[in-house]
């Protein structure tokens, strides 16, 4: 029986998951709607390592969840290849660690399983290196080696995966409310099958609400909250996990070592950065306001010193924090808890019929994820088209930019072309076009990344973009050393002048934006630092 709903479903929930299964269902022909409460990829899906990696932790005890990360790992590759670059990872075991020798061998014995697994996402054989050669090939590791192991894995910028794949279902007809709040998510009065969602729009406050056949929560760590709102149930362990953010690359290898406590964490080269993570404990605590404590960053940092000593000459510039939405098991220690996903069916677990939800995963295996939610909406709708997610490139995807050609034909500074080809691939080209009518739009916004001024126009007129912490998850703008101190107003007012808007609001949008980004930075400042911070908060004050 036909349902009289303006949409098949609704995705609550902007996140990568989120995105992935709206692109998915859209693609089998359903009428979907995704609303996000912030932006794209604004909680754990932007805070994550930045790794569509293997799960190589996850080996002996979830040997699935390797398998099905690295077969996604190495779909990905095809539909984004130019978003994917590859992080040769150094695994070094320090010269005082008790059974050292033996944990070498343990190593090498350990990677020589996981290469049966390499294949699958193109991955290179381990090798196992003598302290010697491993300091030879990053000499900023500590004297006292005794030896390491070298594999590798693949970086990703997940903020631009998860808008792409969002773009991807709007191409294929969906339509995304980002800024919308849902505080409401009912059965349809009068008998009628169906859910109404409802909602607040956060920018201006107005209010916002569809029907649906069918509500697919997507909301990660505020899931249950989500589900709660119309019947469901179910439980989350969540998971807090901090990265600090250093101001350059460090190292050309991904440094990986014991911490304090036995787990393991990384000194990773990302983009034009270096990230430093991860932390891995519980939280229930606020979703919308995460702290990041001293203690965790100090954490961090007495951890890799042991491998890596220099680290503190190192200048931090920011940290990252995101609360994962980790399946609820009693009694692990964190870091030992299930990445595991699950979609739950609130018609069979409480009598909601048409209500579903996902929780569980990691960015790696997001494609997989969002295929299994669909499947499942799939089914209950009635719709039998098969999945194309794992052929169907994401936009950008089908052909490498002509980095040289463009430098040349726009006469734009050939990194400032490499970073914006990065980002968009076969439609760099068209980002650039602007700039034959308007010579103007080459000029770089953010000089940090760097950002040009085509660009943020593009990302308010083609990428959803309505704030400037939106245009910063579009194209880094403002991530850089400088905090975004040099671009907010000038990148404020080029997204004045495309909204409408006047000169007045974009002051008052270059303040939030820097003062949400001191926030972000103040646990990891210090000493000249710190008093630098503090000058840069009064100038935002003055703004």
């Amino acid at each position: 029986m036909a349902v009289d709903c303006r949409y098949d479903v609704i995705i609550v929930g902007g996140g990568v998951n989120g995105a992935g299964i709206f692109r998915d269902a859209s693609l089998r022909g359903l009428r979907c709607a995704l609303v996000e409460k912030e932006d794209f990829a604004a909680g754990a899906s932007g805070a994550s390592s930045g790794m569509i990696h293997g799960g190589v932790r996850y080996l002996l005890h979830q040997p699935k969840v390797t398998k099905l990360a690295c077969l996604d790992s190495g779909r990905i590759q095809r539909l984004a290849p130019h978003l994917l670059f590859r992080i040769p990872f150094l695994f070094a075991v320090p010269r005082g660690r008790k059974l050292a020798r033996g944990m070498l061998l343990g190593l090498d014995g350990f990677f020589e399983a996981y290469d049966r697994y390499q294949p699958l996402k193109r991955g290179l054989r381990h090798e196992r290196l003598t302290g010697a050669e491993a300091r030879r090939v990053e000499p900023g590791l500590a004297e006292d080696i005794a030896g390491a192991v070298v594999f590798d894995e693949w970086g990703i910028d997940g903020q631009r995966l998860c808008w792409l794949n969002a773009r991807s279902g709007m191409d294929a007809g969906g339509e995304c409310f980002t800024h919308v709040r849902v505080d409401a998510v009912e059965p349809r009065g009068g008998g009628a099958p169906g859910w109404v969602v409802r909602g607040r729009r956060t920018l201006d406050g107005s209010r916002w609400e569809a029907t649906a056949r069918a509500v697919m929560n997507a909301a990660g760590a505020w899931g249950p909250g989500v589900a709660g709102l119309g019947g469901g149930s179910y439980r989350l362990r969540p998971s807090k996990g901090i990265h600090l953010v250093l101001d350059r690359r460090v190292s050309n290898y991904s440094i990986t070592a014991s911490a304090l406590d036995g787990r393991s964490i990384f000194l990773e080269p990302w983009q034009n950065i270096t990230i430093l993570g991860t932390t891995d404990d519980d939280y229930f605590g606020d979703l919308d306001d995460v702290p990041v404590l001293q203690d965790e960053v100090e954490y961090l940092l007495a951890s890799i010193e042991s491998i890596y000593p220099s680290i503190r000459e190192c200048r931090l510039i920011d940290a990252w924090v995101g609360v994962r939405p980790t399946l609820y098991r009693y009694g692990p220690y964190e870091d030992d808890l299930s990445r595991d996903h699950e979609v739950f069916d609130h018609g069979e677990r409480d009598g909601k019929p048409g209500l579903f939800s996902i929780a569980g995963g990691k960015l790696a295996s997001y494609r997989a994820m969002s295929e299994d939610a669909a499947d499942v909406l799939a089914r209950h709708l009635g719709v039998t088209k098969p999945c194309r997610t794992a052929d169907e490139v994401l936009p950008g995807g089908d052909a490498p930019a002509d980095e040289e050609g463009l430098a040349g034909e726009f006469r734009l500074p050939r990194h400032a072309v490499r970073r914006l080809a990065y980002r968009h691939g076969s439609l760099a080209a068209e980002v650039l076009r602007p700039c034959v009518e308007r010579p103007a739009a080459r000029r770089s916004i953010c000089r940090c990344e760097p950002v040009l001024e085509a660009e943020v126009r593009w990302a308010v007129r083609r990428e959803l973009a309505r704030t400037l912490a939106d245009v910063s998850r579009r194209t880094r703008f403002g991530t850089g050393p400088c905090g975004g101190i040099r671009c907010a107003l000038p990148a404020a007012l080029v997204l004045a002048e495309e909204t409408g808007r006047d000169a007045a609001w974009a002051r008052d949008e270059a303040r939030r934006f820097l003062e949400a980004r001191y926030r972000s930075r103040r646990a990891v400042v210090g000493g000249d630092q710190f008093r630098m911070e503090a000058i840069i908060a009064r100038a935002v004050q003055e703004l």
